[in-house]
């Protein structure tokens, strides 16, 4: 008989008292395996034979210690060694390892999210137009380091929803992530030289990428210039694999860089805002309202994620200012107060 999803916690949960050698090893076959089959030996182990089973593995190499291990753990014996279909433990094993490998790097990873980090990305985001290069090489090599916290990049495929010029692939190849970008501007893409391999031309409100084909799907900063935001953020679901994780992040329409170069006259509407710049500056924006800027809110997009949850489409693993330091994180969570002060906001989601 099927055990139910509390009877399996119960099964892992005494697994992890009773073998706890083989439980820190079979959490390192977890992150080293990802979603491969696991080999299938021993196929039903009982607890008083596991120890006995595992020892004549012991010079092998870690990696089968690791593999051999997590097969013992999940295999189907129920919570007091009694023998039951507990096929359902892999999965859950599996979940309970990655929500504690992402929550221990993300500890770590988020001791990185300092006062001076934000100090040195706002010293950095005030020469973006003079010197563009340091800007996103700096900006490249800090989004790679926050995104790592929620998923490994080594071996990863890696879709950059948005990803401009060469800058992000460059820190994303060095993470070591197999990388492709996807642009709908080929003037972006050619900015500081030819598009690199890897670099497609399409739309993010219709990616050309197949179902369920890249690890991770990020991108940085474009959600904000496409008319259906809803729509960018279910493709970047959709192309990613279940267990995968989709970063995305925004600049949200009420924070002091929401109307971009024509900031802060936004605050007194788009249009006005835009036509404000072209009489002082003789030329339109760049970013000009409801053509290539639009009004997105973390509100709005808290309510798709709800609905994506409801459908059991995501999970949200997290959602934070990007450039604030940990203390300040907490703003994320309070309606009103994040569209003005989060200034860019990230939501990350685990693909189901």
């Amino acid at each position: 008989m099927a055990l139910s999803t509390a009877a399996m916690s119960t099964a892992l949960d005494w697994r992890r008292s009773r073998w706890p050698r083989l439980w820190r090893l079979a959490r390192i076959a977890v992150i080293l395996a990802g979603d491969q089959p696991w080999p299938q030996l021993p196929s039903r182990v009982q607890p008083r034979a596991a120890s006995r089973a595992f020892r004549s593995y012991r010079g092998a190499p870690i990696a089968t210690q690791a593999f051999v291990a997590a097969r013992i753990v999940v295999a189907p014996v129920g919570p007091l060694g009694h023998e039951g279909d507990a096929s359902g433990c892999p999965d859950q094993f599996r979940h309970e390892t990655r929500h504690r490998y992402r929550r221990g790097v993300l500890a770590g990873a988020r001791s990185d999210a300092t006062l001076r980090r934000s100090w040195r990305l706002f010293r950095a985001f005030q020469v973006e137009q003079s010197d563009p290069d340091r800007f996103y090489s700096l900006l490249a090599a800090d989004s790679v380091r926050q995104l790592s916290t929620w998923a490994p990049l080594g071996g990863q495929l890696v879709l950059d929803v948005g990803g401009g010029p060469g800058y992000f692939g460059a820190a994303f190849r060095g993470a070591g992530a197999a990388y492709v970008s996807v642009d709908s501007d080929l003037g972006e893409l050619s900015a500081v030289g030819p598009p690199g391999p890897g670099t497609v031309l399409g739309s993010s409100l219709a990616l050309p990428v197949r179902d369920d084909a890249v690890d991770v799907c990020y991108s940085s900063n474009v959600l904000e210039h496409v008319p259906r935001p809803e729509r960018m953020a279910d493709e970047m679901v959709r192309v990613t694999r279940p267990g995968g994780v989709v970063f995305l992040s925004w600049t949200t329409w009420l924070s002091p860089w929401g109307g971009h170069e024509t900031s802060p006259w936004h605050y007194l509407g788009g249009r006005y805002a835009a036509r404000r710049f072209t009489r002082r500056n003789g030329r339109g924006p760049k970013n000009e309202y409801g053509r290539t800027l639009f009004a997105v809110s973390a509100r709005r997009m808290r309510r798709w994620v709800r609905r994506a949850e409801a459908a059991h489409r995501v999970h949200l693993l997290d959602a934070l200012p990007r450039y604030h330091p940990r203390s300040a994180h907490w703003i994320a969570a309070v309606p009103g107060v994040r569209e003005v002060a989060c200034w860019n906001y990230v939501l990350v989601l685990e693909v189901r």
